[in-house]
């Protein structure tokens, strides 16, 4: 296939993604913006398996026009994070429910519908909507971005004025085996605010979800979502953010099951003296593909940025890794650490990694590493030795594995949370 063939192919599957859509209704400078990214999304196209960033995760059942279908899976457990004290705001099927959810409101804290601030013709939303998304499409283009930018129909808009004390809980019910969910929210941290925001919950049967970030100088961003429960669920999400001077943006993701997941982060580092740190841990058993894409750009001096993901396979599950840290000439002092690494329980899985540095500053401290194998032979001998159970003993030396990545979340309370529900899943598939 030509060049010239495979941008047609790309063209026509995103003429037949986007019919019988509908551009929603706002204020006109909203409509405007959300035109702009539709003709972006036509010119750009959506992805195709010869894509360089997809090659590895095959972007068909994103690009379908109809969602596929999606058992809901009944738990009997408690969701996670269930136990906190928080702002819980819920989703139904890509729907805010309001009666689902706490009053929309906190201490040092604003929050909106996402509907309601875009149509509004005077709010700060007006200057962040979309623009960290259409910055992102430059070197690589994200288009189920900017498909997401055109066509959201819901999500939060969400400001930090000072130190918010209860987490933003935003939950994802799926109810409907075939809703196709497009969720946008946008998130300011004003100067010297500190805001933690969590996710959980399977969305949709496909879900797209857009989260922007503006991180202003002295603040702090922290963000922990969990995706899991429903297996054929397939999700493609991204998180923008842009990071001020001394400020702190720190985001770890669990997945457990999912048929098909892809997560993209685009952090953008512009003041000097600052930290972003990206970490995940995913389980996967089966019929399962998790794909990591992360891109982390050092614009400012004295910056640091961490990028750690541990992957847990068997059954034949897959998983993707694609990490690049980009310094720029005015990047001196730049401390850049990148790990990817993956476990394999049985001969059938497969981890694929790609790792990049692109460096342009020459006083700079960055390194790359990733790794695949299988449980250590000698410490499971050790552990055995000393009356484990080899069931007990794989499921520890699976969980010090991931610790590396649970580490990087700074609430005790959420990580305990995080590593009692990894160690459930292991137990749960002993069999």
């Amino acid at each position: 296939m030509t060049r010239a063939e495979l941008k047609q192919k790309k063209l026509d599957a995103t003429a037949a993604r986007v019919e019988g859509m509908t551009l929603p209704a706002g204020a006109p400078w909203a409509e405007a913006l959300r035109q702009d990214a539709l003709n972006r999304l036509l010119s750009m196209g959506l992805p195709q398996g010869r894509d360089e960033y997809w090659r590895w995760t095959r972007p068909d059942s994103l690009n379908a026009a109809e969602a596929p279908k999606a058992a809901v899976f009944v738990a009997s457990e408690a969701p996670v994070f269930s136990g906190l004290d928080r702002i819980k705001i819920v989703f139904v099927d890509g729907v805010f429910d309001p009666e689902a959810s706490d009053a929309l409101e906190g201490e040092n804290l604003e929050i909106m519908r996402l509907s309601d601030a875009l149509s509004s013709d005077i709010h700060w939303v007006k200057d962040a909507y979309g623009v960290q998304e259409k910055k992102a499409q430059d070197p690589v283009e994200r288009p189920f971005a900017t498909l997401n930018t055109a066509f959201a129909t819901d999500g939060m808009v969400i400001r930090a004025t000072g130190k918010v004390a209860k987490p933003v809980s935003l939950v994802y019910l799926h109810k409907k085996e075939t809703s196709d969910a497009i969720l946008h929210h946008v998130i300011r941290v004003d100067e010297g605010a500190d805001l933690t925001v969590l996710e959980n919950g399977p969305a949709a049967a496909r879900f797209n979800k857009v989260m922007e970030v503006d991180v202003a100088d002295k603040a702090a961003f922290h963000h922990v979502r969990a995706q899991g429960r429903d297996h054929e669920r397939r999700a493609v999400t991204h998180v923008f953010a842009t990071v001020g001077q001394e400020a702190l943006f720190k985001s770890f993701t669990m997945t457990a099951n999912g048929v098909l997941t892809r997560n993209e982060v685009f952090i953008d580092i512009v003041g000097d003296d600052s930290v972003a740190h990206v970490a995940g841990a995913a389980m996967g058993d089966g019929d399962f593909l998790h794909d990591d894409t992360v891109f982390i750009t050092h614009d400012a001096e004295r910056c640091e940025s961490r990028q750690v993901f541990k992957k847990v396979l068997r059954n034949g599950a897959k998983a993707v890794f694609q990490g690049k840290i980009l310094v720029k000439p005015e990047a001196q002092k730049t401390d850049g650490y990148q790990i990817s690494q993956g476990l394999l329980l049985d001969d059938n899985s497969q981890f694929l990694a790609k790792p990049e540095l692109e460096i342009y500053a020459d006083d700079v401290a960055c390194s790359h590493g990733s790794t695949v194998g299988a449980i250590d032979d000698e410490a499971l001998f050790y552990l055995r030795s000393r009356g484990v159970p080899a069931s007990d003993a794989t499921d520890l030396l699976t969980l010090a594995f991931l610790a590396e990545a649970i580490e990087e979340i700074e609430d005790a309370a959420i990580a305990e949370d995080i590593l009692h529900r990894l160690e459930g899943w292991l137990k749960r598939r002993r069999k």
